[in-house]
């Protein structure tokens, strides 16, 4: 998403009215990759507003509950959407399609302009 322009745009003014937020298995995901300007990249991403770290337990429950089991996303994701409903408001901002899909399933999938 950091390489896109158009999402740029939308990403900084998400930034700057502080509506954006992070998770911290999404910021080590991040770290395990090549980042531009990486020192810089993993401050600013350390500064954001964190989503919290669901138990493992409850993320289970959640994908039971919420029938997220077969939908080709990983723990990370799961988290993720777990995060994101514990937090009310918190919509999830991703072009992974998958993700995506599993977000918009549980009514939390944020529309990208």
């Amino acid at each position: 998403m950091f390489r896109k322009a158009k999402f740029r745009a939308e990403l900084a003014s998400l930034i700057a009215t502080d509506q954006l937020c992070i998770h911290p298995f999404v910021v080590a995901e991040l770290a395990c990759g090549s980042l531009p300007n990486r020192q810089k990249t993993l401050t600013y991403l350390d500064i954001l507003n964190s989503l919290p770290i669901v138990r493992v337990a409850d993320v289970r429950v959640m994908i039971e509950a919420r029938s997220l089991w077969a939908k080709e996303i990983g723990f990370t994701d799961a988290q993720l959407i777990a995060s994101s409903l514990a937090t009310q408001g918190t919509r999830v901002w991703t072009l992974d399609k998958r993700l995506g899909a599993a977000a918009e399933g549980v009514g939390i999938r944020a529309n990208l302009r």
